[in-house]
C-alpha cells in the first residue's frame, strides 16, 4: 500500500463528508443557542464515557487486538454501542487500525504524523476516498459473524436512532449536548491517539514506530494514551503497565471479568513490563538509526572539505579507496582504519556520548549495548561516504 497526496485516492472528499463537518457546525451552533447547561454538561460527559468505552474497550482492545474473550452476545453488545459512537462500524475500525500496527509509521501506515503530517494522522485519512472502505481479508476472524457484518454495512442508521433516541427522552438539550456536542469531543479525542500519541510524551520502550506515553491523553481516553507500552506488547488488555498509569478502560474490564461477560484477559510479561526483554533485530536498527540522525555529519564535511587535497593525497586514503570499491572493506571499517594513521581527522563521537544521547531518548534496557554499538557503527559509516562521496550507494 501507498499513499501519495497527488493521488485522487488521497483528497479529500468534501461532499460525502458533508455529515462529518455538519455535525461540528450543529454542535456549535447548538451550544450558542441554548447556553452553557449543567446538565447539558452531564448529560455530554456520560455520552463521552459510555461511548468511549466502547471504542476502547471494544472496537480497539477487543476488535481490532483480540486482546481478551467475550461471549457472541456480548461482541454484538460492544459492536452496536461502538456504532453510536459514529467512528464507522468495527469492521472498518478493525481492519484500518490493524494495518496502522503492521506497518506503523512506516510507508503504508494510515495514519502517520512521520509520513503526512499532523493532520492527515490526526482526520484527514478518514476522509479520503482511499481508506473509505475496509480490506475484509484482514479481519477474517470477525467477518465470519454475519450480525457484525450486518451492523458494520448498516452504520449509520444505529448513530441515527441513538441521536433519535436522545431527543425523545431529553428533547434539543439532550440531542445537542449527547450527540453533537459529546460526538465532536469523542472524535477528538479518539483521533489525538493517532496524531499526539506518535509526537507528544516519553517512550518507555523501543519501538519501530514513534509511538509515545502521555498520561494526560491517558486521563481523557480512558487508558489509550499509555501508547508506547501498547505498541511494545500490543496483545495486553491493560496498557497501563505500572500500577500508577491509569487505564480506566481496563478497570471496567477487570470488572466485567468479574461477572463472567470477559475473560483471559492479556497481561504484559514481567520482562516486558520492566523493559527486559530484548528487541529484534528491526527495531535495533531502527533505534541506532535514530540515535545516530542526533551526530550529524556536517561538521565532518566541512573540515574533510577544507583539508581535501591532504586526505586525497594519503597513500592510506587511496588504499582504502580502492578497497571500498572493490567492494573489500565496509565503509565503518575503514573509517577506524583511517583514524589510526590520520589522528587528525574529526572526532567520530565516542561509545559513551552515544550511549548518554541514547538514554535521553530512550529508558535502558538489556540490548541498550547493542543498540549504542550499532549506532556508532552507523555513524561512522555516513562520516566514510562524506570522505568517499562516490561510494554512497545509489538509490533504487
Amino acid at each position: 500500500m501507498t499513499t501519495d497526496p497527488r493521488d485522487p485516492r488521497d483528497r479529500l472528499r468534501w461532499i460525502d463528508n458533508l455529515p462529518f463537518w455538519g455535525v461540528h457546525v450543529a454542535a456549535i451552533a447548538g451550544l450558542a443557542w441554548l447556553g452553557w447547561s449543567w446538565t447539558g454538561f452531564a448529560i455530554a460527559a456520560a455520552a463521552y464515557g459510555v461511548r468511549l468505552f466502547a471504542i476502547t474497550a471494544g472496537y480497539h482492545r477487543y476488535f481490532s487486538h483480540r486482546a481478551y474473550k467475550t461471549s457472541r452476545a456480548f461482541q454484538l453488545v460492544l459492536a452496536v454501542l461502538g456504532l453510536t459512537a459514529t467512528q464507522k462500524g468495527p469492521l472498518w475500525w478493525a481492519a484500518h487500525h490493524r494495518v496502522h500496527h503492521k506497518l506503523s509509521d512506516q510507508p503504508g501506515d494510515v495514519h502517520s504524523v512521520r509520513q503526512r503530517g499532523f493532520w492527515w494522522a490526526h482526520m484527514w485519512w478518514i476522509l479520503v476516498e482511499r481508506h473509505a472502505k475496509a480490506d475484509h481479508d484482514r479481519i477474517k476472524d470477525l467477518t465470519r459473524y454475519p450480525e457484525l457484518r450486518f451492523v458494520d454495512r448498516h452504520a449509520i442508521w444505529f448513530t441515527v436512532a441513538y441521536a433519535a433516541i436522545l431527543f425523545l427522552v431529553g428533547g434539543w438539550t439532550a440531542l445537542i449536548w449527547g450527540y453533537f456536542v459529546s460526538t465532536v469531543v469523542l472524535w477528538h479525542g479518539t483521533f489525538t491517539i493517532n496524531s499526539l500519541s506518535h509526537v507528544w510524551g516519553w517512550r518507555r520502550y523501543r519501538t519501530t514506530d514513534d509511538s509515545v506515553n502521555n498520561p494526560l491523553l491517558a486521563i481523557l481516553t480512558l487508558g489509550e494514551g499509555w501508547h508506547n507500552n501498547h505498541h511494545a506488547y500490543q496483545r495486553s488488555t491493560r496498557q497501563g503497565f505500572r500500577w500508577y498509569e491509569i487505564d480506566i478502560t481496563y478497570y471496567a474490564l477487570k470488572a466485567l471479568s468479574w461477572t463472567g461477560f470477559v475473560w483471559d484477559l492479556g497481561v504484559p510479561p514481567a520482562e516486558v513490563v520492566r523493559n527486559e526483554r530484548r528487541v529484534g533485530t528491526a527495531v535495533l536498527e531502527k533505534v541506532a538509526r535514530q540515535i545516530a540522525e542526533h551526530f550529524p555529519p556536517g561538521s565532518f564535511a566541512l573540515q574533510v572539505a577544507q583539508a581535501r587535497e591532504a586526505f586525497d593525497a594519503h597513500p592510506k586514503v587511496i588504499e582504502l579507496r580502492a578497497k571500498l570499491a572493490a567492494g573489500q572493506a565496509r565503509a565503518e571499517e575503514g573509517w577506524y582504519e583511517l583514524q589510526e594513521h590520520l589522528p587528525h581527522l574529526p572526532h567520530l563521537p565516542s561509545v559513551a556520548e552515544i550511549r548518554a544521547r541514547a538514554l535521553q531518548m530512550y529508558a535502558d534496557s538489556p540490548s541498550t549495548d547493542d543498540i549504542v554499538a550499532r549506532a556508532r557503527a552507523v555513524i561512522a559509516e555516513r562520516m566514510s561516504f562524506e570522505l568517499f562521496p562516490e561510494l554512497r550507494p545509489v538509490a533504487a
